[in-house]
């Protein structure tokens, strides 16, 4: 199989070691150069004129959400606040619904503790946590409708399977929640920077996505999109100056929560977060979210064939066309994964022990003469 070539190389971008084979931007990705060059202006600027820019970096902070509202074709920047990770987030819708006992919430067995924990932790208001095994049956989608009934308020489910790679039908789900009227919660952390992600499309209501992964940033800042009409009903549980609508009036004794996503936003901005985080989004914007897509799916497809092609390698991931993502898990016949894992991180290949296998993640500007060397220290594991 053949790689795709880009118009530009994007590869430049990057300063990684030479000797690095970084497969692991479903862990904690590198910051492109840019990123770091705009980390290193924010801190000059700070360590010259201290807060002296403080109104235009609230303009940055605003740019921000209008570049994370493109991103996922929300319908307007109120909708997206900036939060401190995809686990806060999801706290956010965790612990701003009305529960009342008896209320069921849907999910799966295989997700990610930060969409887990927080729905299991309200057990003890009566809620029910039903977790879908998703290796009993063939369509997984099917198994999360069946396991919700009238009494299921919320259904939340990772886009992207961190430890499987699987990649959910986000609109089928929508489409289910939406004629059952129930919450539909999206964790979006392993596909967005990755593949085109559109919240009108799915209808989801909320979605959560911390940007150190695929969107290439730094850790601390997360997207959290929230419905307007679900605005108002969310109950707050944190609050601050940056959360209010008048927030620059500190003298005030009245006060409201702002009408935005603003009000799940209790304190001060991680601005050099936010600095970092607009600057990696530029190079997806540069690069077009569909060309990243086309060229992390290629990505996917050709270590899939390669190592399909391996007979002392047996691929974990789903290789069906419509459940890949950027994400392929592969085991060694003859080796533990222990095994081969320390191999692959003694031969400085980055990337991550999980789903019983080991999982690559390489995003669009990974060179193909990297996945060429990565096969070929694969070959040579034993």
């Amino acid at each position: 199989m053949t790689l795709l070539t880009m118009n530009k190389d994007y590869n430049n971008e990057f300063c990684l070691d030479d000797k690095l084979i970084h497969v692991n931007h479903a862990a904690v990705a590198p910051w492109p150069l840019r990123t770091k060059n705009a980390v290193i202006e924010f801190a000059e600027e700070n360590s010259r004129q201290g807060s002296l820019s403080y109104l235009h970096w609230m303009e940055k902070e605003q740019y921000l959400r209008e570049q994370l509202r493109n991103l996922i074709n929300a319908e307007s920047s109120d909708e997206i606040a900036l939060l401190k990770s995809t686990s806060e987030a999801l706290s956010v819708v965790a612990y701003g619904i009305d529960w009342q006992a008896g209320d069921s919430i849907v999910t799966s067995i295989e997700e990610f503790p930060s969409n887990r924990i927080l729905w299991q932790s309200l057990e003890p208001l009566g809620v029910d946590v039903r977790l879908v095994d998703f290796s009993l049956t063939d369509d997984a989608e099917q198994a999360l409708i069946d396991a919700s009934d009238a009494s299921t308020r919320l259904l939340s489910i990772s886009a992207v399977q961190y430890a499987s790679g699987r990649k959910m039908d986000l609109q089928r789900l929508g489409q289910h929640c939406q004629s059952e009227n129930i919450l539909f919660c999206v964790d979006a952390i392993q596909q967005i920077g990755a593949l085109t992600f559109d919240v009108e499309k799915i209808n989801a209501d909320f979605v959560a996505a911390d940007g150190h992964k695929w969107m290439l940033g730094p850790e601390g800042l997360a997207l959290f999109y929230c419905r307007k009409r679900h605005l108002p009903s969310l109950k707050l549980n944190q609050y601050g100056w940056h959360m209010v609508e008048k927030m620059h009036d500190f003298n005030s004794l009245e006060w409201q929560p702002a009408l935005t996503a603003r009000r799940f936003e209790c304190g001060s901005p991680n601005m050099t977060g936010v600095m970092a985080l607009s600057a990696s989004l530029s190079l997806l914007e540069e690069a077009g979210i569909q060309t990243v897509e086309e060229k992390v799916l290629n990505n996917t497809r050709f270590l899939l064939e390669e190592l399909s092609h391996r007979e002392n390698l047996e691929i974990l991931s789903n290789a069906q066309d419509d459940k890949q993502s950027g994400i392929v898990i592969f085991k060694h016949q003859q080796l533990s994964n222990d095994e081969l894992f320390n191999y692959l991180k003694d031969q400085q290949v980055f990337c991550a022990p999980r789903g019983g296998g080991i999982r690559l993640s390489p995003h669009f500007y990974t060179p193909e003469s990297k996945l060429q060397a990565l096969l070929k220290i694969i070959d040579k594991a034993s």
